[in-house]
């Protein structure tokens, strides 16, 4: 009677350690400091599983953001996005990846070109590869974002160059997101 006892508290602590809805992930601060954290939270969630990502978000590195958006896809990720305060740069690509995306009338979205960044002391050749590099990534990343946002690439144009702040109700009235009123 004691080994049942125990058997049925045992079976009543392991229901209780099971995650109840979908796994809520937090991107926050820039994305170069949190990627490794966030890929692997990202990699708990079952293949076709669901999980949650509040961004609130800078952006970061472009290879980062191309990283966790390839996670959401190739694990085909049933992810909901809400963008609780930033989501700007390379922040898009992740939050582009979710199925389901919402924005307050507060939230804010920088859209921008990419930026170069050098290490010092970069030689000559190198310095024109990565030029080379730095044209073609920054036209294919420019794609994707338009094709995951289902985006028109013209508009996402406009957006990104110069470069402009989009607030969270007009990213919602382009029907980009839902907008949650809080």
């Amino acid at each position: 009677m004691a080994d049942q006892n125990r058997a049925g508290r045992q079976h009543e602590d392991d229901e209780q350690e099971e995650p109840q809805g979908p796994l809520e992930i937090a991107i926050v601060g820039d994305l170069n400091d949190r990627a490794s954290d966030i890929t692997e939270k990202l990699l708990e969630v079952p293949m076709d599983g669901e999980c949650i990502l509040y961004f609130d978000s800078p952006g970061g590195s472009a290879y980062a953001a191309m990283s966790l958006l390839t996670i959401i896809a190739m694990r085909r990720l049933n992810a909901t996005g809400i963008v609780t305060g930033e989501c700007s740069s390379a922040a898009l690509w992740p939050f582009a990846a979710c199925r389901r995306r919402l924005v307050t009338p507060f939230s804010v979205l920088l859209f921008h070109p990419m930026k170069w960044q050098s290490e010092e002391h970069v030689h000559h050749a190198e310095a024109t590869e990565w030029a080379r590099h730095f044209g073609e990534l920054e036209q294919t990343m420019d794609d994707v974002l338009a094709r995951y946002l289902k985006m028109p690439r013209k508009k996402l144009a406009a957006w990104m160059r110069p470069g402009r702040y989009v607030s969270g109700a007009e990213f919602a009235a382009e029907g980009l997101a839902e907008l949650f009123e809080i």
